[in-house]
């Protein structure tokens, strides 16, 4: 039976900003993550992407942004013989309370409901502590990349670990997470 894989977008798939991934030509995926999706897929995960897009909310950037950069994503997975099942994001502030916004799992169940696949067998990839909360709190296998905000994430769990931290495993990058569960 295939299994779920979520990922988050910048800082894992694509390369992360703290003034926000603006533009289409601003979106640029790291080293290796295109072709660990296509292996993802070949090794029958059904890979989709979760992320958190408040830039919108503040008028960063529009949907129609975001829409092209997933375009982008989805055009250059395809190429290397992947497909992207399905793409969540919240659009909304931080302070605005919505269902969606990571660490809430709104994304998640949205996932798992468009492909029809249960959330406790996935697996969440991801650079922030909010991303693995909400898989966390999903029964999800978590993993923690060290690109984007990941060195910052392993450095705010060393000084104070959510108590879930023990189910974390932690990887260099999206390519080394696939390596370890497909093997």
């Amino acid at each position: 039976m295939a299994r779920l894989a979520i990922l988050d977008r910048d800082g894992v798939i694509n390369a992360d900003s703290d003034d926000f991934v603006r533009s289409i030509a601003e979106w640029q995926p790291l080293p290796g993550s295109i072709d660990a999706i296509a292996r993802l897929c070949e090794a029958g995960f059904v890979v989709t992407v979760a992320s958190n897009q408040s830039g919108v909310g503040r008028g960063l950037f529009t949907r129609e942004t975001v829409y092209g950069m997933h375009k982008k994503l989805r055009r250059l997975v395809r190429a290397a013989g992947g497909e992207i099942a399905a793409i969540a994001f919240c659009p909304h502030r931080p302070d605005e309370g919505c269902n969606c916004r990571k660490p809430r799992t709104g994304l998640y169940t949205r996932l798992a409901k468009e492909t029809g696949l249960s959330l406790e067998s996935a697996i969440v990839v991801g650079d922030s502590l909010r991303d693995l909360e909400a898989g966390d709190r999903v029964g999800a296998e978590l993993w923690l990349v060290r690109t984007g905000k990941g060195p910052r994430s392993l450095a705010q769990a060393a000084d104070k670990p959510p108590a879930w931290w023990p189910r974390v495993q932690v990887a260099d990058d999206l390519a080394a997470v696939v390596f370890e569960v497909t093997a």
